[in-house]
């Protein structure tokens, strides 16, 4: 019985570390410029990812953040209230937002879905712009 429980422990721990490991990766293109994203292991990025590829209309809100609407909910997860430049996260369930600054979000929070792996200063321009989302294999 013994040896079963550390088979299983074993067994689901290597299970666990090749979920954790397996991180979807996705490209972020406008007429700006484009860099690529890590998303997080989570039931919303799930959602998201089946999504994909999509173009959203974002707009600039408070010089910080480019934001738009995904053409249907993803599912709620743990927020935070911190972001940092690059952070890919929701507002609310169809709100998706990119960051291009550090900062820090009123309760509820944020979603967080990912993390721009390159840099996101070509969204640091006022006006609106359309961003293509797209898998990388």
């Amino acid at each position: 019985m013994r040896r079963l429980a550390r088979f299983l422990a074993f067994a689901l721990a290597g299970a666990a570390a090749t979920i954790a490991t397996a991180q979807e990766r996705i490209r972020i293109a406008s007429p700006w410029g484009e860099t690529t994203a890590v998303l997080i292991d989570n039931a919303a990025t799930h959602a998201l990812v089946r999504m994909l590829p999509l173009d959203i209309e974002m707009r600039d809100h408070l010089r910080q953040e480019k934001t738009g609407f995904l053409p249907s909910a993803l599912p709620a997860v743990a927020r935070r209230l911190d972001f940092s430049t690059g952070t890919l996260g929701l507002w609310s369930d169809t709100h998706f937002v990119i960051y291009y600054r550090d900062g820090r979000v009123p309760q509820p929070g944020i979603i967080h879905l990912g993390r721009a792996t390159g840099d996101v200063t070509f969204l640091d321009r006022d006006g609106p712009v359309r961003v293509r989302l797209e898998r990388l294999d």
